[in-house]
């Protein structure tokens, strides 16, 4: 089953910090964004594989843009 990890505030990606195909556990950082002046980290609620990475560093996010899936 995948999961996928979206974006919870208007935000801008810092930087991508799991790769695709990588095996990550529960609570592991994927990316980072910034709003406000603060890095915020995106973690994994699951573990599994990363299935792949929807955005790249200097993308503005809205609410609910896909950022990865975890399968």
């Amino acid at each position: 089953m995948a999961e996928e990890v979206h974006a919870e505030m208007v935000s801008t990606v810092f930087q991508i910090v799991a790769t695709e195909g990588a095996a990550i556990a529960e609570g592991d950082t994927l990316v980072l964004l910034e709003s406000m002046k603060m890095e915020i980290p995106v973690v994994a609620e699951i573990a599994g594989t990363v299935a792949s990475i929807n955005v790249k560093p200097g993308d503005v996010l809205k609410k609910g843009d896909l950022i990865a899936v975890i399968s």
